[in-house]
């Protein structure tokens, strides 16, 4: 279902018609209301009523408006599906992403009509996935354009830098987030973000050394070892960028069946 595309379908819809009602039909119904009342034939209340269909366009396009405006060029929320962003981001994580952070897009065309800045490393962002564009995907990112990232022995380099990576124990999951039992938690310093991200010591290292081309960005997932990202399927373009991530409003891990209240309310670093 491609809801942007039915938001501006049912705005474009509801505002037709109240504009129609506004500038063709309400004189219409007015001006035999008024010839009715001169006759005494109907009453003025009776041949004024909008048809039901007016009313409901009425009621309904301020609204849906407000909605689409908001989520276009706003506030967008997103639940977490996957596990590929722990310990940062967990498994049924309902989360709002900042639409305005990267630019303002037009929705359903995503064309950029206003620039209002790039994405930085260390941002956690939300693109539509390169290889499919209906699905959205969050990641973290490692390389903007002219970046040169390889990755070795589980550590990132950038431009020739090591991102240092400090321990902070072992991790223990709950619901779903379980599998990761036992991984390996540590405190990245990603050109000054500072973060925690999971590793497998003894999991198998996509090892890899890259150079981000213009109008590019390098992502990778917190959970180094479970994570399906540019190490995989290349870089994700400009035109692709959906917002930036920045807080977590509810949490529901079917696996767990309860609300973890401990997340609601946090910012995302």
């Amino acid at each position: 279902m491609d809801f942007p595309l039915i938001l501006v379908l049912a705005t474009a819809i509801t505002g037709v018609i109240w504009l129609l009602d506004a500038l063709l039909w309400a004189p219409k119904r007015r001006a035999h209301s008024a010839a009715d009342a001169v006759s005494g034939s109907a009453l003025q209340t009776e041949t004024e009523k909008p048809p039901y269909l007016v009313e409901l366009s009425r009621s309904f396009f301020p609204v849906i408006l407000v909605v689409l405006l908001i989520r276009s060029f706003v506030v967008e929320p997103f639940r977490i599906p996957s596990g590929s962003m722990m310990p940062t981001l967990l498994v049924g994580d309902f989360i709002l992403v900042n639409k305005f952070a990267y630019g303002l897009r037009l929705p359903v065309l995503n064309t950029r009509i206003l620039e209002l800045g790039t994405p930085q490393r260390g941002d956690i962002i939300v693109f539509r996935y390169p290889e499919d564009p209906r699905v959205d995907y969050i990641k973290r990112v490692i390389g903007v354009p002219g970046d040169t990232v390889a990755y070795r022995n589980k550590v990132l380099y950038i431009n020739g830098q090591i991102a240092q990576q400090q321990p902070e124990g072992t991790y223990v999951g709950t619901g779903s987030g379980a599998v990761m039992t036992g991984a390996s938690v540590r405190r990245e310093n990603l050109a000054g973000i500072s973060h925690q991200i999971l590793v497998l010591p003894e999991g198998f290292e996509h090892g890899f050394e890259y150079t981000v081309g213009q109008g590019q960005y390098f992502v990778m997932g917190d959970n180094r070892d479970n994570s399906r990202d540019s190490r995989f399927w290349g870089t994700v373009p400009e035109a692709n960028l959906v917002g930036k991530a920045f807080f977590i409003w509810m949490n529901w891990d079917s696996a767990a069946g309860h609300i973890d209240w401990s997340r609601i309310g946090n910012g995302i670093e």
